[in-house]
């Protein structure tokens, strides 16, 4: 039997890590707040639990993917994680940590300078710092997938802001790749995540609307991306992992597939 694998919180990344896992008979729990909105995964076999430790198996290799709290929300989400006695711990952060560094790599220190990103690197060092796990800490460029990110803004009516800044992306299977391979391993430490083709966000727009015969909306409703070129070989190669999505054009064309074929199977429908 697979080592069962427990996921901190149900989000974009997460469900699609879940669903991976389980096609692969691995077992996997689920600490969310509301079990009722996840009746699917529960039909995959994914063990529902509410927000307690001993519905858990111990010993487990854990995934983190809840953003930071305030208090006392935060210290109850550690106690709990104690008491769940994981062997290991992945904790999904992010680059923002990074600050204002333009150009980052495995060797780069965090410098955030805002709120959030000082929060990240709190709940990193945490982790870090407790001998009772050992730990893998992922920062994960701007993470993108079906119905997520540039395309799905443009469906929308809305254009990034900042364009002429780099923007560093990962398709979102591409980091269940990363976070799977992570399980299974000993490599330790806190390591950027990204694809290799940090992009423009406004030539990621361009590319987009033609591929998808839309036309760049004047005067659109704009969205804040943060700009950062991210090398993220270094994890990758650790851990073996090659991506399936190195650029943004390839996986924004699997993006545009994969909605079409589940609005296809839904309503007969295909979607641009």
């Amino acid at each position: 039997m697979p080592e069962p694998v427990v996921i901190l919180g149900l989000g974009f990344t997460t469900q699609r890590l879940a669903r991976s896992l389980r096609q692969r008979g691995v077992p996997v729990y689920a600490i969310v707040r509301d079990p009722d909105r996840f009746a699917e995964l529960a039909l995959l076999g994914v063990q529902l639990c509410a927000l307690n430790a001993g519905d858990l198996p111990s010993g487990a290799a854990l995934v983190h993917s809840v953003p930071p709290l305030a208090e006392p929300e935060n210290s109850a989400l550690r106690n709990l994680i104690r008491e769940s006695a994981p062997r290991r711990i992945l904790y999904i952060s992010s680059t923002s940590v990074y600050g204002a560094q333009a150009t980052v790599n495995e060797g780069t220190s965090p410098a955030p300078n805002e709120e959030k990103g000082r929060a990240r690197v709190a709940e990193e060092e945490w982790i870090a710092s407790c001998s009772h796990w050992s730990s893998l800490i992922l920062r994960s460029a701007a993470i993108y997938g079906p119905r997520r990110g540039v395309h799905a803004k443009l469906r929308e009516g809305k254009l990034p802001r900042g364009t002429g800044r780099i923007v560093s992306r990962i398709h979102v299977d591409d980091l269940v790749a990363v976070l799977e391979a992570g399980v299974h391993s000993n490599v330790t430490g806190a390591w950027p995540v990204a694809d290799e083709q940090p992009a423009d966000s406004g030539e990621v727009a361009a590319w987009c609307a033609g591929r998808m015969g839309l036309t760049l909306p004047d005067g659109a409703q704009g969205y804040y991306t943060e700009g950062r070129y991210v090398d993220g070989t270094g994890i990758r190669k650790l851990l073996g992992v090659e991506l399936k999505y190195a650029s943004y054009q390839a996986g924004i064309n699997a993006c545009l597939i994969e909605e079409s074929q589940n609005k296809l199977a839904k309503t007969g429908t295909l979607v641009r």
